[in-house]
C-alpha cells in the first residue's frame, strides 16, 4: 500500500473574459467547483493507475468537505487516517482564469496546515507519497515511519529540512523547483524526476541524468492535474519495479493524458488508458 500524506482542497474556479486589475470587479464568469488539493490529486492518480491508497489529510467539520473527498471516497482510496477537525475550513483554491487561460490563485490552507506530526503516530507505513502542502514536520514524521519507497513532490517550492530530503528514495519537481533546490536534489542511490512540461522529463540518478521521455501528442484541453498524474505514475511504476526508462515513459504518457480532460482529479488517467496509449 501507498499512504500519501498531503492536502485536501475544493477548487472554486471562476471562468470570465479578462482577469480583474486590482481594486476592479468583472462579472459575466462561469463558475466550476472541483475536489482538488496535489494530496488528494495524487492519491487518487496513484488508485487509477492500480494501486492501494491510504491518504493521511484533514479537512474542516463543515459543508465543503464531502464535496472535497467525493471522488476519492468514490475512486477507492481509503480515508480512515483523514480527519475532520473543528474549528478549521476545508482548504479552498480561489482560481480566477481568462479566455486566454491566465490564471490568479489564492490559496486558503485551512486544516491542510493543522495536519500535525501526531496525525501519524502509531502508524505503519510500507511506501510514501507527500507534497508540501501541509507541514513539513509532518512529512518528516511520517518518512521516518516508512518502511520502504518515499517519494516527495517538491512542490511548491520552499525551504524543507535537510533531513526530510535525506530519507527520499525519489523527489519530483519542475524546472522552477529544480533551480529553486539546485544540488540539494542530489544524492547517492536517490531519484530525481524533473518534468519538463511539454517537452516531457528527465530521470536522474546519483547526480547523472540516466533517461528522458517525452510525451505522446495528444489534444490538450486543460493541464491541470497533469503535474500530479506524473509524479504518482512515476512512484507507482518504480514501486513496481520497473525499469527507470519505462517508468519515465509511462509517467509522461499519464500526465499528457490529463491533459485531454478538464479539471483535477475529474481528469486523471485508468490505468487501461494509459497503457492503451502506450501500445498505441
Amino acid at each position: 500500500m501507498i499512504t500519501v500524506v498531503g492536502s485536501v482542497n475544493l477548487d472554486i474556479v471562476g471562468t470570465g473574459k479578462t482577469l480583474p486589475k486590482a481594486g476592479e470587479t468583472v462579472t459575466g464568469a462561469r463558475l466550476a467547483r472541483h475536489p482538488g488539493g496535489k494530496g488528494a490529486n495524487q492519491a487518487l492518480a496513484a488508485r487509477r493507475l492500480g494501486a492501494e491508497v491510504r491518504l493521511i489529510a484533514a479537512v474542516g467539520n463543515d459543508d465543503m468537505a464531502e464535496e472535497a473527498l467525493k471522488l476519492l471516497r468514490a475512486g477507492g482510496v481509503d480515508l480512515s487516517a483523514t480527519q475532520y477537525i473543528n474549528g478549521e475550513t476545508t482548504g479552498v483554491a480561489l482560481i480566477a482564469v481568462s479566455e486566454e487561460g491566465e490564471n490568479q490563485i489564492v490559496v486558503c490552507p485551512g486544516a491542510n496546515e493543522a495536519l500535525d506530526p501526531g496525525d501519524v503516530e502509531g502508524m505503519d507505513i510500507k511506501h510514501m507519497m507527500g507534497v508540501l502542502e501541509v507541514p513539513a514536520a509532518t512529512l518528516l514524521a511520517a518518512a521516518e515511519r516508512t518502511t520502504g519507497f518515499i517519494a516527495l513532490n517538491l512542490a511548491p517550492a520552499m525551504p524543507v529540512p535537510p533531513t526530510l530530503l535525506e530519507r527520499a528514495s525519489l523527489l519530483v519537481v519542475n524546472e522552477t523547483e529544480a533551480a529553486f533546490y539546485g544540488d540539494a536534489l542530489h544524492a547517492p542511490g536517490r531519484y530525481v524526476a524533473i518534468s519538463l512540461g511539454g517537452a516531457g522529463a528527465e530521470l536522474w540518478k546519483d547526480g547523472a541524468k540516466i533517461t528522458s521521455a517525452r510525451p505522446p501528442e495528444v489534444h490538450v484541453i486543460d493541464t491541470t492535474g497533469a503535474g500530479d498524474t506524473f509524479s504518482a505514475a512515476l512512484t507507482v511504476s518504480l514501486i513496481n519495479g520497473k525499469p527507470p526508462e519505462e517508468a519515465l515513459r509511462y509517467a509522461v504518457t499519464a500526465g499528457a493524458l490529463a491533459c485531454t480532460r478538464p479539471g483535477a482529479q475529474p481528469s486523471l488517467p485508468r490505468r487501461a488508458e494509459v497503457e492503451a496509449l502506450l501500445r498505441g
